[in-house]
């Protein structure tokens, strides 16, 4: 993974990005003594570690017996499904008819979307991949009771049972009761691990080797990340990141925006979201996470990115080769005027987007990061997954919040739940 910091000269001097390297340096070591704030859900550090053939196998005997079905559906919300779909819509071909197919539910209340979705399930085969530490939490526990109550319908109570996973909790609740009860094939969200750091536990692992993704190609990735990020030094690409972001923080600017050019990557910017807003958004304090689509998003926001206020900058994941090329072709007639770029790679052209938008966009006062991987697969992912957490770990404890807590997500809670005539 390459870190490029030739956009930023502008923005940052040698003097501000050593002094907050030293500041990444000592939030690492906070993380690796362990004894920093939330240092009770630290377990997901160990996960690449922990990994090894006998958990692959039998994440490998349980999806195996869904892979005769035509669809399954992953039930969760935030960092209970947002990992795995991230993984998942990065890596496999996006017209291919996938068997069997993976769909997703129990991360919204949009009645019309769970109707259509029971509509359409009642004529396939499917099951259910339920993600959930609790069982209790709103949104997938509706899912769920949903999609059990149409598969006993169609398939009778004992093969129901047999075409649902369940990944929560070791020993207690609500979905560990039924898993128990109903003899559901489980796996265990460790109490150490919280939900968006989870991606590399069971948690992402199921829905991903469902999805016929090398597990193990992700773990080495990420087995390499944890090497890389334990250094503390400034090619630590986890300091390095943290030390740019609270630096350009400090001067000013509030927002970054996670860019792609690569529409796999779509739900790679959605998992990184909710990993930093989540984790840095407590006391007022921690940088506003957004994320745009390159080129599409260049026709819409891409006006106030140029030319709006200057609050932002951008962090732009870029992928160096891709696994598909296509040249354009020529035209004798030319009527769109494209001969210009015949025979030139579609990627080459894309690429050349990306260094036009950035020197215009620095040229407009907003500073780039670019962050590439050599190509999209299950190693890089692994990596850059790993990277990300534990950048986010280092950047919330230079802030001086708690990485791993979210107090303010049960604020809707509590009012939703009063509202609703709940005991």
């Amino acid at each position: 993974m390459k870190t490029d910091l030739q956009y930023l000269s502008r923005f940052i001097t040698q003097s501000q990005l050593d002094d907050y390297t030293q500041r990444a340096i000592a939030a690492l070591q906070t993380l690796k003594r362990r004894d920093g704030a939330g240092n009770d859900f630290l377990g997901w550090l160990d996960l690449p570690a922990q990994f090894n053939p006998p958990l692959a196998n039998e994440i490998m005997a349980a999806v195996n017996s869904l892979k005769q079905l035509d669809t399954v559906v992953v039930v969760g919300i935030g960092g209970s499904y947002l990992g795995a779909r991230a993984v998942i819509d990065a890596l496999q071909e996006p017209f291919e008819q996938n068997k069997p197919e993976i769909i997703y539910a129990g991360h919204h209340l949009s009645s019309d979307y769970h109707k259509a979705l029971l509509a359409y399930l009642d004529n396939r085969r499917f099951g259910i991949i339920v993600i959930s530490k609790s069982g209790t939490t709103t949104e997938p526990a509706i899912a769920f009771r949903l999609l059990r109550n149409l598969l006993i319908q169609k398939a009778g109570r004992e093969k129901a049972a047999r075409y649902t996973i369940a990944i929560t909790d070791k020993k207690q609740g609500a979905l560990r009761l039924m898993a128990n009860r109903e003899n559901f094939k489980s796996f265990v969200i460790a109490d150490n691990v919280g939900g968006r750091f989870s991606v590399l536990s069971p948690v992402g692992l199921v829905p991903i080797a469902l999805a016929g993704i090398s597990v193990a190609e992700l773990m080495d990735g990420a087995r390499a990340a944890a090497a890389d990020t334990g250094n503390e030094t400034s090619q630590n690409p986890a300091v390095l990141y943290a030390a740019i972001r609270n630096c350009l923080l400090a001067n000013g600017k509030t927002t970054e925006i996670m860019v792609s050019y690569e529409q796999g990557l779509h739900y790679i910017a959605e998992w990184w979201k909710q990993l930093y807003g989540e984790s840095e958004g407590k006391q007022h304090k921690g940088l506003f996470p957004a994320s745009v689509q390159f080129t599409t998003d260049l026709h819409s926001l891409g006006q106030y990115i140029q030319d709006g206020q200057r609050m932002l900058f951008e962090t732009v994941l870029s992928v160096e080769n891709v696994r598909e090329n296509i040249s354009i072709p020529t035209d004798t007639d030319d009527f769109d005027k494209l001969n210009y770029i015949a025979e030139k790679s579609l990627h080459y052209v894309n690429t050349t987007a990306q260094q036009a938008t950035a020197q215009a966009h620095v040229d407009g006062g907003v500073p780039v990061l670019r962050i590439e991987i050599p190509e999209l697969n299950a190693y890089h992912l692994g990596y850059l997954i790993y990277m990300f957490e534990v950048a986010c770990a280092i950047s919330g404890y230079m802030l001086g919040v708690n990485p791993f807590d979210q107090p303010g997500v049960e604020a809707y809670k509590k009012n939703m739940f009063r509202m609703l005539g709940k005991e």
